[in-house]
């Protein structure tokens, strides 16, 4: 369901997908692209896809059968969303476990511009090794920066699911000039549940950009993890825009985001003129 639509050059319609896991990876993706064309029938512009959106959350094991799930980049996977991005005119954020080479895997999310173009790729940094969340079993750490891509709707980035407890990438992006930073994750009830609605709002009045926080849903045969999708949007100021969706459902929501409530939030509140990196060395000293 989306918001009200705005006539303003300045609002950007963006969509989440949240879904379960369907059994396979075919049907995965299949699920995922319907939904994609349901959003751009509705405007959507950009659209990013949930964390490892074609395949289960396997993480909740440790065992060598999914790595059978990784894929190069480009790859099979970067070529269909490619064009669906020319089909759709959409900007396209699609998650991938990526092989760079056999045994050198990385938990990736690709960038595709609305005219089909591969814009590159970001790689999660911070790699989780819990009960039911053993990534450091399938993936390095990623080892790409914090880059913000130039799209048709402007600068984006991405921030990866465990990456989002960590302040200073997203404070990288802010810095890169990013407008809409997109969290795919997969996050369960539990531990973290109350941490969804407290972080990723405090993110964006931090650094003064929209985020789109994207969860799976539902409980997988893998584990007990429950995911309760809530995929949302939030302004600058912190607030939701429009209502989360659904907690048990696979859904896409699409919304309008007004770029307008930048330039006011920053007139309001210089964090970045009154930031001092100058006190901040001990911050990166290991």
């Amino acid at each position: 369901m989306s918001n009200a639509a705005s006539s303003s050059d300045d609002v950007v319609r963006a969509a989440l997908v949240q879904t379960k896991w369907t059994g396979d990876k075919d049907s995965m993706i299949k699920a995922n692209v319907a939904l994609a064309r349901q959003a751009a029938a509705e405007g959507a512009q950009v659209l990013c896809f949930q964390e490892l959106f074609y395949g289960p959350y396997f993480c909740q094991v440790q065992d060598p059968e999914y790595f059978s799930y990784t894929e190069s980049i480009p790859g099979p996977t970067t070529e269909l969303m490619q064009a669906l991005a020319e089909e759709t005119r959409m900007v396209l954020v699609a998650p991938i476990y990526e092989m760079e080479q056999e045994g050198v895997f990385y938990n990736t999310a690709i960038v595709i511009d609305a005219d089909g173009t591969y814009l590159g790729k970001y790689r999660k940094h911070h790699i989780p090794q819990v009960q039911g969340f053993w990534e450091k079993y399938y993936f390095r750490p990623g080892n790409l920066g914090y880059p913000v891509f130039e799209t048709a709707v402007g600068p984006i980035g991405v921030y990866i699911c465990y990456d989002r407890h960590f302040p200073e990438g997203w404070r990288a992006l802010g810095l890169a000039g990013a407008r809409i930073v997109f969290n795919p994750s997969a996050t369960s009830r539990g531990l973290s549940a109350y941490l969804w609605n407290l972080e990723q709002p405090a993110a964006a009045v931090a650094n003064e950009y929209f985020v789109g926080a994207i969860n799976r849903v539902g409980v997988e045969p893998l584990g007990e993890n429950n995911f309760y999708g809530s995929s949302y949007f939030v302004s600058p100021r912190g607030q939701l825009v429009g209502e989360a969706a659904s907690d048990s459902e696979d859904e896409v929501i699409v919304r309008d985001l007004d770029m307008s409530v930048l330039k006011e939030v920053r007139h309001t509140w210089a964090f970045y003129r009154d930031r001092r990196p100058d006190s901040y060395g001990e911050l990166v000293v290991p």
